[in-house]
């Protein structure tokens, strides 16, 4: 079983928040929770604090715990170790995923991102984030269209994974490598 998500949908949103999760979502969701066993509700996080983004970040219960123990290696009283405590344990909730493959989110998030009667979920390897469908085509994808405009036609995303930057391929027009 895969342990990163794949994959985008739109789903509907009822008004007492519940959402269904993407089929495929669910099964890494169950995959990367520790406690969970067939029948039960597994578990995520959703991470909220951040004030600068508009969307909700999905995480998995092992996914959490590699940032929990990140935060606890930071030395206490700092301000880095403060701040990440805040958005990442303080500013998010534990939610469990209803028998039907839902989660109920709470008007506070649904508030805070816009949401209203319809829910856009897009993976991000081993998060997934929430997002209004509106707010996602006016804010990321005109982004994404910005960055693959200003690129080569050629232009072949897997070089950034060979440590090619973007700034690089659009200064020189070239691929590097």
């Amino acid at each position: 079983m895969s342990r990163r998500f794949r994959g985008e949908s739109h789903h509907k949103v009822d008004a007492k928040g519940r959402v269904s999760i993407p089929a495929s979502f669910r099964r890494v969701i169950e995959a990367c929770d520790p406690n969970w066993t067939s029948g039960a509700a597994p578990e995520l996080v959703i991470v909220y604090g951040d004030h600068r983004r508009s969307f909700l970040e999905c995480y998995t219960i092992e996914a959490m715990d590699e940032v929990d123990a990140k935060i606890a290696d930071l030395a206490r009283g700092t301000p880095e170790r403060k701040i990440m405590q805040r958005l990442f344990q303080g500013q998010s909730l534990t939610i469990a995923v209803d028998e039907t493959g839902r989660l109920v989110l709470p008007a506070k998030l649904r508030q805070k991102i816009g949401l209203d009667k319809e829910a856009f979920f897009i993976a991000a390897g081993d998060t997934f984030q929430i997002w209004n469908p509106d707010t996602y085509d006016t804010e990321e994808t005109a982004k994404t269209e910005a960055l693959l405009d200003d690129l080569p036609d050629d232009f072949d995303p897997l070089i950034l994974l060979d440590g090619a930057r973007l700034d690089d391929v659009r200064s020189t027009g070239e691929q590097g490598g």
